[in-house]
């Protein structure tokens, strides 16, 4: 008699991890390199009787939209975005991490930096620095970062295999079990600009309201089967 119920909790509970989803989404519409999320479902089977067969809704990850976010310019000179697949590579105690936000700048030591203050590493695996006294920042295509003395450092830009299975650290960056790979030759760096986050927030917000109402609706599923087990069970109780 409860396996209505047990099918309808569910699908609540893959609503309630949706709407955390497309929730996380609209919060990080404005983000630097931000990727969109949406969830894989999937459909598990289980046959609690002889000749039953019950239909449940499982969640099984969260998938991102590797897509390339619009640019905009800014004219910074340490703003840099990259054009097709890639990832800034970053220092931290734990090792390399890996982004797509450019929102770059200078340390106390001349270091370029991220946005969290974290040293972004050259394809030597060794921080940036921009020699005192020089103004004048230039960033090419293929990362190479000079000034008026001549080339400082190439930026580390690499891919993975199997971007998905990257894991998000907060902060806008990633770390992956897998070996980096040195980025496509079509994919390029734009200095000046910074690229935007991938989220749409009409559909983000036309997807929240319909995850809203197919909450409701599914909670009102549960409150009237609740209320048919209540009655049958009085019924059968008036007749023993």
């Amino acid at each position: 008699m409860e396996t209505p119920t047990y099918v309808a909790l569910s699908r609540q509970m893959t609503l309630r991890r949706q709407l955390d989803v497309i929730s996380n989404n609209i919060a990080n519409m404005n983000t630097t390199g931000f990727k969109q999320q949406r969830m894989l479902f999937t459909e598990f089977l289980e046959r609690p009787g002889m000749h039953e067969q019950v239909s449940f809704v499982q969640d099984r990850a969260v998938v991102r939209d590797l897509a390339t976010g619009g640019l905009t310019q800014t004219g910074n000179p340490l703003d840099v975005a990259l054009t097709g697949h890639g990832y800034f590579t970053v220092d931290t105690a734990n090792g390399p991490r890996y982004t797509r936000a450019g929102n770059f700048q200078l340390n106390d030591q001349r270091q370029v930096v991220d946005g969290g203050g974290l040293p972004v590493l050259a394809d030597n695996g060794q921080p940036i620095t921009i020699p005192e006294g020089t103004r004048d920042i230039k960033v090419s295509g293929d990362g190479t970062v000079a000034t008026e003395l001549g080339p400082v450092g190439k930026l580390n830009i690499v891919t993975f295999k199997n971007e998905q299975l990257m894991t998000e650290v907060g902060s806008g960056l990633y770390v992956s079990d897998e070996e980096p790979q040195p980025a496509p030759a079509d994919t390029k760096v734009a200095q000046g600009m910074l690229e935007n986050s991938n989220v749409k927030p009409v559909v983000e917000m036309t997807a929240m309201i319909d995850i809203q109402r197919q909450y409701q609706s599914n909670q009102r599923m549960i409150e009237n089967e609740h209320e048919r087990i209540r009655n049958a069970i009085q019924k059968l109780g008036r007749t023993v």
